[in-house]
């Protein structure tokens, strides 16, 4: 496959299909167990369900490719991989928050070149093609213009605290809460980064993530035209360390990091 015959068309039917799969168990939280991979890593039915969809059938649309998703970790051809998260936000989802999504990203040789998240509780489908731009609902998106970061509304998440690493980013937070205006912590980092390609955020980091989460919506950040770093501010997606902004407050963030 190429960056040219990705069918964005058929890829999104698909997709939806697996918000459909995953809205049936949301809708029914009662019936559904939630277990725990870690004392503080959720995993349900639902995430199992998706993602078996998803391997499933694209698979069946393009057999060359392998697979690496959150649950069922890495298959077949790693070189040229859709890279999943069945549901990033999973412990959102358990509790009945609107907030977790469907994350897909196509990767050839290292290069993400295809990109979608989807909310099915909130119905917004971003969608990205390299060099193509970005979408939310078909319509094309872009980053905020705010360039003084006294006002800036930053998005983060907690993944190393989960993790009990002592490098928690509570520091970190306290820094940059005391210089911008609003904070937010949602529980998807492949929705929050999405936030800032639609320029609903600033900006957004987290430490201590994995690929699965943010491959996509990285994707989908620098179509709309942000800035992906790691804390020093070098180009790249490091899920480790990423850094998603509107490229006009980059400079008065990385100080803080």
């Amino acid at each position: 496959m190429t960056q040219a015959s990705i069918e964005k068309t058929t890829l999104e039917t698909l997709i939806r299909q697996a918000g459909e799969i995953a809205l049936s168990y949301f809708n029914d939280l009662k019936n559904i167990n939630v277990d725990k991979k870690s004392p503080r890593d959720f995993v349900t039915a639902a995430d199992i369900a998706v993602e078996n969809f998803l391997k499933e059938k694209l698979g069946e649309l393009y057999p060359d490719y392998g697979f690496w998703g959150e649950e069922n970790g890495q298959s077949a051809n790693q070189n040229t991989r859709w890279i999943v998260d069945p549901i990033d936000g999973t412990h959102s989802f358990s509790r009945g928050q609107y907030y977790w999504s469907i994350s897909v990203a196509l990767e050839i040789n290292s290069d993400i070149v295809f990109g979608v998240v989807y909310a099915p509780a909130l119905n917004d489908y971003y969608c990205a093609l390299k060099g193509q731009g970005a979408w939310r609902n078909d319509k094309v998106i872009h980053v905020s213009s705010l360039d003084n970061l006294d006002e800036a509304m930053i998005g983060t998440g907690f993944a190393c605290l989960r993790s009990y690493l002592e490098n928690n980013n509570l520091a970190r937070f306290c820094r940059i809460a005391q210089a911008t205006t609003g904070q937010r912590r949602l529980g998807s980092a492949a929705m929050d980064i999405c936030l800032v390609a639609d320029g609903q955020l600033d900006a957004f980091w987290e430490q201590e993530l994995n690929l699965y989460d943010v491959a996509a919506g990285a994707l989908i950040a620098k179509e709309s035209g942000a800035t992906v770093t790691d804390f020093k501010g070098i180009a790249g997606i490091f899920p480790k360390q990423i850094l998603v902004t509107n490229g006009k407050i980059l400079n008065q963030l990385l100080p803080l990091m």
